[in-house]
């Protein structure tokens, strides 16, 4: 049974008054009971911080940066072949069969889109993503929130108002910024920014859609590549029907999605042997395919057989841009995955494997159709000499499910870091590897893309919808990040402006075009992605602008150090041992449920932690620089405030108990720099140190019980409707359906009370 206690009620609206006042602390040896007598000037050592309001001292450690040797990136390189490619790399399947819908028309037409593939995967993935985004990755990790992290850190355009000094001195947290004579720009672009609150809300949706459309990919690339790996079955069997395919289709992604709780730290890095052994044998067919049939397409590196194509086709050759654009597919993925690996192991990989098997592959292609304009429906099958079909067949089916396999997890990632910045309700997140970073699972979230990847598989049946749908997903990913990309390089790259015009004329132009392209089939299942983005933005939004208006009431509420004495003090108020860990979302300072709490139970522990769980934009923040300690002013309290610091790529469940961590770090902190620990080292008392150290001891072996404060959240009396469809149905229904604090941070539930109090927002 778990022993939970549950106090309800109503606050009401008011001002509670706050304090700024300035203090100042010496640093300690690094030995915590080597206390020196040496007096330190403590002007040198002012520093003041945004907890400065209620707390003195402060707890901080250094990160070593290690680099990598050539032989581990060579490995790396290896490795990131199973888990990058798979999705660009199963792309053959169905490039031409989705370029050419109604058929062949003109035999130099083949040229013309052979030009347009060549370029396209020249320019998209190997250009921009592995020579331009890849070094935009923030501390190694790659993705949407990766480019709006930077941002953020860079410029104060974070819709929650938690930006603190002492963040700053994590080790990963500042960025090396150019010095040049193109710092103008960069600050006044930085400033516009931060002023315009129309432009801090747009960044946040752009990396909201940013975001929602990858996922839209987690649901689509399962559908179209084991439905393209598995129509091969039909070449062995014609009596297989089209039903028959997609239900062995739906079988697999059926499995894919069951296995996906067991996690892919034991398989993950056996991808790379199958995914090699997959471009071999595409490089080497087109290869083969070149020779015998038609040589010449070698001359579709002119461009003009572009120009000739369009002149030819007009609008038809516009329409076919949506069937080219699928050779890019899962190019973001190799952005996003970046953090797995380093980014000198994926320009090697992608340049000396990945890159030239492709070229290979669909120039082969491009030399069978010449002679074959029939077979262009199902031009990968029909290309393979007939000795290599079974064994082909096998790989592709396997190339598929490990595409699929990367973009899955690729989402869990994703859903995670969503979450961490308040931008996505509260789903568990299992990670299922101590071994491998990065490796998580979410029971929730693969529940609904497998119904959404049957739903798919079914409803459609065909890969050519399934790639309009596709298409769509991925163009309009590739034009945020460009368009985040171009912030970037102006305001913390410092680029030269012509190379910026540059970046925008030529990758923008042509990702607008394929855009526009891709567009025009909105109803022919280009819908499909721009649907799961409204479904999945308008989660986001409800919950991060209801999470704002929480954070920002009790921002308004927090109870100051003076009134915290007040309450403290009351004749009716009792003390008993223990120590009390009272959880909030709140960073700066100490939150008004914790006066309800007092009010409705009159007891207080000996020793009272408020823990605040604050995500940094950052990708991770390192253990030892995990918290943040403070004493609150009235030493005889035994009052602290923690802040406990993550990285959006961080896990909240770690190996070490949260419990047994921040007391073994608390203790470090009143040892190496709490309250007044200063001046008793410089006297050579230590006896007031370590009464505080016995003190915190004394209270864990009297027992530790965690609060956690379970705030409501319903609109003010005389609110908009608007306003009261947010908060009172929106909010409140998905807060109800999804998971609570106490599962999220693993607290034991026999040492659990939980603390409800009700805001009017």
């Amino acid at each position: 049974m778990s022993s939970e206690v549950v106090v309800e009620g109503m606050e009401n609206n008011g001002d509670h008054g706050n304090t700024k006042q300035k203090h100042h602390v010496e640093q300690v040896s690094d030995d915590p009971f080597a206390f020196t007598g040496k007096k330190l000037s403590w002007q040198k050592l002012q520093r003041n911080d945004s907890l400065d309001m209620e707390s003195r001292g402060f707890y901080k450690s250094s990160l070593a940066c290690r680099g990598r040797s050539m032989s581990v990136i060579m490995q790396l390189a290896f490795q990131s072949i199973g888990i990058v490619y798979g999705d660009i790399g199963t792309s053959p399947l169905y490039v031409y069969a989705s370029s050419f819908v109604d058929g062949i028309k003109n035999n130099d037409d083949i040229l013309g889109v052979l030009s347009l593939i060549l370029y396209t995967i020249t320019l998209i993935p190997l250009v921009k993503y592995v020579f331009i985004v890849l070094k935009a990755n923030d501390n190694g990790d790659g993705g949407t929130f990766a480019l709006y992290s930077l941002i953020c850190r860079y410029a104060k355009v974070g819709l929650t108002p938690n930006q603190q000094l002492e963040d700053t001195e994590v080790s990963n947290y500042k960025l090396e910024v150019p010095e040049n004579n193109r710092i103008k720009m960069a600050s006044r672009l930085k400033s516009k920014l931060e002023k315009s609150s129309f432009a801090k809300i747009f960044l946040l949706l752009v990396t909201m859609l940013g975001t929602s459309m990858v996922i839209g990919d987690g649901v689509l690339t399962p559908c179209i590549s084991v439905l393209s790996a598995v129509r091969g079955i039909k070449e062995a069997d014609s009596s297989i029907t089209e039903n028959g395919v997609v239900g062995i289709s739906i079988a697999i992604l059926i499995c894919l999605f069951m296995v996906q709780r067991f996690g892919t730290d034991k398989v993950g890095y056996s991808f790379a042997p199958i995914i090699c052994v997959w471009f071999a044998f595409i490089g080497g067919i087109g290869l083969f395919n070149f020779i015998k049939y038609d040589p010449t397409v070698a001359k579709a590196i002119n461009p003009k057989y572009i120009v000739d194509y369009f002149r030819r086709n007009k609008k038809d050759a516009w329409i076919s841009l949506g069937g080219v654009v699928l050779a890019i597919t899962g190019t973001e993925a190799l952005f996003a995955d970046v953090g797995h690996f380093t980014v000198r192991s994926i320009q090697i990989s992608m340049c000396s494997v990945t890159y030239p098997a492709l070229v290979l592959a669909y120039t082969g292609q491009a030399s069978f159709l010449r002679k074959n304009n029939d077979l262009v429906s199902d031009t990968f099958y029909k290309s393979i000499p007939h000795p290599l079909y079974w064994p082909m067949f096998i790989v592709a089916v396997m190339a598929s499910i490990i595409a699929s396999q990367a973009m899955i997890s690729g989402t869990f990632s994703i859903i995670q870091q969503s979450l961490s910045l308040g931008c996505f309700p509260r789903v568990k997140i299992v990670h299922t590897s101590a071994k491998y970073e990065g490796q998580v699972y979410i029971p929730e979230i693969n529940f609904i893309l497998m119904i959404a990847c049957v739903a798919v598989t079914a409803g459609f049946k065909s890969t050519t919808k399934i790639g309009n749908a596709y298409g769509m997903a991925v163009v309009f990913v590739m034009t945020l990040t460009s368009a985040l990309v171009v912030l970037i390089m102006i305001m913390i790259w410092k680029t030269q402006i012509l190379l910026v015009i540059s970046y925008v004329l030529i990758i923008g132009s042509v990702e607008l075009i394929y855009l526009s392209s891709v567009l025009y089939k909105f109803r022919e299942g280009g819908y499909l992605p721009l649907a799961f983005a409204a479904v999945l933005m308008s989660i986001m939004c409800i919950w991060h602008g209801v999470y704002r208006r929480k954070y920002y009431y009790e921002l308004d509420h927090k109870i100051s150090p003076e009134k915290l004495k007040g309450i403290t003090s009351g004749k009716n108020l009792a003390r008993m041992h223990g120590l009390a860990i009272f959880y909030s979302e709140l960073v700066e300072g100490i939150p008004p449920i914790f006066e309800h709490y007092v009010r409705n139970i009159p007891a207080m522990h000996s020793v009272v932690v408020f823990v605040s769980m604050k995500s940094l934009p950052i990708s991770k923040v390192a253990a030892e620089e995990r918290f943040v300690f403070r004493q609150v002013e009235h030493e005889e309290l035994s009052v602290f405030r923690c802040v406990a610091r993550y990285g959006y790529t961080d896990v909240q469940n770690e190996e070490e108990a949260f419990e047994d961590l921040l007391v073994k770090r608390l203790k470090e902190f009143i040892i190496g720099g709490g309250f007044l620990a200063s001046e008793r080292v410089n006297s050579g008392e230590f006896e007031g140190v370590e009464k505080e150290v016995e003190a915190i001891e004394k209270a864990v072996r009297g027992g530790v019980v965690h609060l956690i404060g379970e705030s409501e959240v319903v609109a003010i009396e005389g609110a908009s409707m608007r306003k009261r469809i947010l908060i009172n149905y929106a909010y409140n229904f998905l807060k109800k359906n999804l998971r609570q604090s106490d599962k999220l941070f693993d607290i034991p539930h026999k040492r659990m009370v939980k603390v409800g109090m009700t805001y009017e927002l």
